[in-house]
C-alpha cells in the first residue's frame, strides 16, 4: 500500500486513499508536471504478480485511454514504477450512482432517464470504438456535483474475466448478463442488459434479483423473470417500463442490439412519456406461410442441441428490430410477423435455460408462421446428420416438415401461375365491373394496409407487395413521431382501394431545425428559459472561466447559430468561476519590504499585514519571520503577513534611591508653663522628594526622641539625585528644630 508523500515515476505524489476494489486501490495524486489532481488506480499484489493478467490489463486499459466521451473518465497514463502497475485518471469530485440512490432514493423520471442517456451515450462511444466495459453497474458510475455521470473502468473487465478471481474481485453478481453468467460470449448487449438492470434499481430502488450467494443471483439472471418495475411504483412511466424490459431481455437479440437504438427510445421518452416506444408489424393473412405447431419446433430445437445442423434462420434471426421494421434475411422479403404470437412461444421457458428435464406443452392453434427462406434436400441433411445420435421421433418429425416443406412450395408455385394466368382470385382482393353498351372494364380493389409506424421503406414494399402501384410519400416535421416512420395515412386500414388510387403517407421529417439562440454571458436560470422557450431541452456541463463570472454561462453545444432539431438537447456550459491554482509560497526572509511584495507578486500572491519589531538578529529593513510557512502549497491571491526588523532597540538606563533618614527631636524645649517637651512614643513623617517624586514613612520615636525612615524613590535618570526632608509631627512641619542625617544608596534598574 502506498504512502502518503510517495513518488511515483517522478512525477506522481501520492497525497491520500480514496477508494478500494476487488482489483485495486485508488489514490488521489498530485501531478507535479501538469501542475494538477489526479486519480492513481493501482493493481493489487496478488495480480502483479501474474504476468498474463497484467500484460491484458495494459493492453485493455491503453485501449479504454482511447476513449473521448464527457460521460466518461479519461484515462491519462498507463504506466509501471518499480514494480507497481497502476492508471493515472481523471478525478472526479463525487460519489459512485450506488452512493446517490442509497442517500436519495429511487430517482425521478426525469432523472432516471436523464442519467440513463448519459450512460448510454458513454457505452455508443465506446462500443463505436469496439470497446465492451462488460461490468456495467451503479458502483462502476461517479456522478459529480454538477449532475453529470461519469462511467468509469472501461476495458478493465475483460482483463479480470480471462483470469481466475475470486468473486469480490469480479465485482457484484447483481448486473451480469444472462451470457455472462454461463460463462459464455459478451458483446455490446451483454453492456445493455448491465445498463438495463442499473435503470431498473434507479427506479425502484433495488435490484432485480437477491439471493443468498453469488451462485444463487446468477442462476436468477438466467432463469427467473423479475417483477416488473411498475409492480412497486405505478407512478413509472410505462414506456420508460418498456424500455427497462426490453433491454433486460434474457436473449441477447430480444434487447436493444446497440446503444444508439437504446438513446433513440430514451430520448422519445424523455419528449413524450406517454409515448408507446415499441411498434409492431402488422400481420399479413394471405401470406405463403406454413403452420408450424410447437412440438415441430421443439423437435428443431432439440435436433440442434444434439448435432449442429444448418442455422436456422427463423429461430435464430431477432423476430423485430429495434423499431420494429422486417429486415431480409437471407434474400427474402420483409413481411409483417405475427409479433404477439411469437412473443408467447418465447416467453415459455427455454428449455436450454434449465438443466431439468424439458416437457413440451401441448400445440396451441394457430402456431408459428415459418418462412422458408433456404433449399436443402433430405439427401444433404441426412449425411450431415448422423442417424445414431437422432431420437426416431425426431427423425419422423424432421422429415415430415420437410414433405410438409416441399407441399407448401408446389402449392405457392401453383398460386403464383394461377395469379399470372388469372385462373383465380383470392385474398383481401375483391373485383367489381363496370359496364356499358361500347365496354367492359374490371377494376380490382385491396384492403388497404395499415403501414402507420413502419418506417418509410418498409411501408412502400408493403403497400407495393400488396399490389398497389401509386405510392406516394410526404415528409412532414414532426416531434411526436421518429424520422423516417409514418404517422399517417390518406386511407384508412382495412378500406377496400383501387390498386391505382393515390396512396398518400406521411412520413416524419422530424423536429423541424431551430437556431440556437446565443446565451453567452446570461445567467443560468435566464439562459435555460430561453433555449426551452426556443424548444430544446437544456442539459449542464460546468468548467472554470477567466472571462466569464461565476454561475453565468460561457457558450452553448452545439454552439449559438447552428441549426438543431426542435426538442433536441443543447448544453449550457456554465462558468465556475476562476479556476483556484495552488502556488508555494517563497522565503521571504532576508528580503527587504519591497523585494518581499515583488515575490509574492510574482507567485500571484498578496501582501497581507507588515509589522514592525525590534531585533537584535536581522538588520533595520529586512524581513524577519512570515506568517504564512515557506513552501506552503496555497491558492493563487492567498494574501501573507510578514515582520520587518526595527533593528535592536536602545535600552534607556534608570535608577532608584534608596534614602534612609536617622531624626532627632530637639533637646531643652520648654511648654508654655515652663515645663520640658517630651517626644518620646510619639509619631514623625518623614518625607522625602526629589521634586518630581515624593516617598514617605511615618516612625515611632524612641524614650530619646530618635527614628529612623527608610524610602526608595524609582524611575530616576541619574544616580546623583538631590533630594528635600520634612518632618511633620502632629500635623505641624518640625523640620527645622528635629534633626536630620541622610544617606543615599543608589542601584540600576
Amino acid at each position: 500500500m502506498l504512502k502518503p508523500g510517495m513518488i511515483l515515476c517522478d512525477r506522481y505524489e501520492i497525497l491520500e486513499v480514496v477508494g478500494a476494489g476487488g482489483m485495486s486501490i485508488v489514490y488521489k495524486a498530485k501531478d507535479h508536471r501538469l501542475n494538477r489532481n489526479v486519480a492513481i488506480k493501482m493493481l493489487k499484489p496478488e495480480f502483479v504478480n501474474d504476468k498474463t493478467f497484467v500484460t491484458k490489463f495494459r493492453i485493455e486499459a491503453q485501449a479504454s485511454a482511447g476513449l473521448a466521451h464527457p460521460n466518461i473518465v479519461n484515462v491519462y497514463d498507463v504506466t509501471e514504477d518499480d514494480g507497481i502497475y497502476f492508471i493515472v485518471m481523471e478525478i472526479v469530485e463525487g460519489i459512485t450512482l450506488k452512493e446517490y440512490i442509497h442517500e436519495n432514493g429511487r430517482l425521478t423520471m426525469d432523472k432516471a432517464i436523464d442519467f440513463s442517456i448519459q450512460i448510454a451515450s458513454a457505452l455508443e462511444t465506446a462500443h463505436e470504438n469496439h470497446i465492451i466495459h462488460r461490468d456495467i453497474k451503479p458502483q462502476n458510475i461517479l456522478v459529480n456535483k454538477n449532475g453529470n455521470l461519469k462511467v468509469t473502468d472501461f476495458g478493465i473487465a475483460k482483463a479480470a474475466s480471462s483470469n481466475t478471481l475470486t468473486s469480490g474481485a469480479m465485482g457484484s453478481v447483481h448486473y451480469i448478463s444472462p451470457e455472462q453468467a454461463r460463462g459464455g460470449y459478451s458483446d455490446e448487449r451483454s453492456d445493455i442488459y448491465s445498463l438495463g438492470i442499473t435503470m431498473y434499481e434507479m427506479v425502484t430502488g433495488r435490484v432485480p434479483f437477491e439471493g443468498d450467494n453469488n451462485v444463487s443471483v446468477a442462476l436468477m439472471h438466467i432463469q427467473n423473470e423479475m417483477v416488473s418495475p411498475r409492480e412497486y411504483y405505478p407512478d413509472i412511466y410505462a414506456s420508460f417500463e418498456k424500455i427497462i424490459l426490453k433491454a433486460t431481455q434474457k436473449k441477447p437479440e430480444r434487447r436493444y442490439l446497440t446503444a444508439s437504438a437504446l438513446i433513440a427510445d430514451l430520448k422519445r421518452v424523455q419528449n413524450n412519456p406517454n409515448i408507446d416506444i415499441v411498434v409492431a408489424p402488422s400481420a399479413i393473412t394471405n401470406s405463403p406461410t406454413q403452420e408450424w405447431s410447437k412440438e415441430e419446433l421443439d423437435a428443431v430445437r432439440n435436433a440442434a442441441q444434439a448435432k449442429p445442423v444448418t442455422p436456422n434462420v427463423f429461430l435464430n434471426t431477432p423476430v423485430q428490430n429495434e423499431m420494429g421494421e422486417m429486415r431480409p434475411v437471407q434474400g427474402i422479403s420483409p413481411i409483417p410477423v405475427n409479433n404477439q404470437r411469437i412473443n408467447q412461444f418465447f416467453e415459455e421457458e427455454d428449455p436450454w435455460d434449465d438443466e431439468e428435464e424439458y416437457v413440451p406443452q401441448q400445440p396451441r392453434k394457430g402456431g408459428i408462421k415459418k418462412v422458408q427462406d433456404y433449399d436443402e434436400d433430405e439427401d444433404d441433411y441426412n449425411d450431415y446428420v448422423d442417424d445414431g445420435d437422432i431420437d426416431p421421433n425426431l427423425k419422423k418429425a424432421v422429415i415430415v416438415g420437410a414433405v410438409a416443406t416441399a407441399i407448401i412450395l408446389a402449392i405457392v408455385v401453383m398460386i403464383v401461375l394461377g395469379k399470372v394466368l388469372g385462373w383465380f382470385k383470392f385474398g383481401d382482393k375483391k373485383t367489381t365491373s363496370a359496364t356499358s353498351d361500347t365496354s367492359s372494364e374490371v377494376v380490382e380493389q385491396i384492403a388497404m394496409e395499415d403501414v402507420i409506424g413502419i418506417s418509410e421503406e418498409a411501408a412502400i414494399k408493403i403497400l407495393k407487395d400488396a399490389g398497389f402501384t401509386n405510392v406516394q410519400s410526404v415528409h412532414e416535421n414532426n416531434t411526436e413521431v421518429q424520422e423516417g416512420y409514418v404517422f399517417e395515412q390518406n386511407i384508412a386500414k382495412g378500406e377496400p382501394t383501387n390498386k391505382d388510387a393515390e396512396i398518400i403517407i406521411k412520413v416524419s421529417a422530424g423536429a423541424e431545425d431551430k437556431e440556437i439562440p446565443d446565451v453567452k454571458n446570461y445567467e443560468d436560470a435566464q439562459a435555460v428559459t430561453i433555449l426551452q422557450e426556443a424548444g430544446f431541452t437544456v442539459t449542464h456541463a460546468y468548467e472554470y472561466s477567466e472571462e466569464i463570472d461565476k454561475d453565468k454561462v460561457v457558450r452553448t453545444e452545439p454552439e449559438a447559430g447552428t441549426l438543431a432539431k426542435e426538442g433536441s438537447k443543447v448544453t449550457l456550459v456554465v462558468s465556475n468561476g476562476k479556476e483556484e491554482k495552488n502556488v508555494e509560497v517563497p522565503n521571504l526572509t532576508g528580503y527587504t519590504q519591497a523585494e518581499a511584495e515583488n515575490a509574492l507578486a510574482a507567485k500571484k500572491l498578496s501582501t497581507g499585514n507588515v509589522t514592525h519589531e525590534h531585533s537584535d538578529n536581522v538588520a533595520e529593513g529586512y524581513v524577519i519571520r512570515q506568517g504564512t510557512k515557506s513552501g506552503t502549497e496555497v491558492p493563487e491571491g492567498t494574501a501573507v503577513d510578514f515582520v520587518i526588523s526595527d533593528g535592536p532597540e536602545e535600552k534607556v538606563v534608570t535608577y532608584t534611591a534608596d534614602v534612609k533618614v536617622d531624626i532627632s527631636a530637639p533637646s531643652g524645649e520648654l511648654d508654655a508653663d515652663g515645663n520640658p517637651i517630651s517626644y518620646a512614643g510619639r509619631s514623625a513623617t518623614v518625607r522625602v522628594s526629589n521634586g518630581s517624586a515624593t516617598q514617605e514613612q511615618t516612625v515611632t520615636l524612641n524614650t530619646e526622641g530618635k527614628a529612623t525612615a527608610n524610602v526608595s524613590i524609582g524611575g530616576l535618570s541619574s544616580n546623583n539625585e538631590s533630594f528635600t526632608y520634612t518632618i511633620i509631627v502632629d500635623g505641624a512641619d518640625v523640620s527645622n528644630s528635629f534633626g536630620k542625617t541622610p544617606s543615599i544608596t543608589y542601584r540600576e534598574n
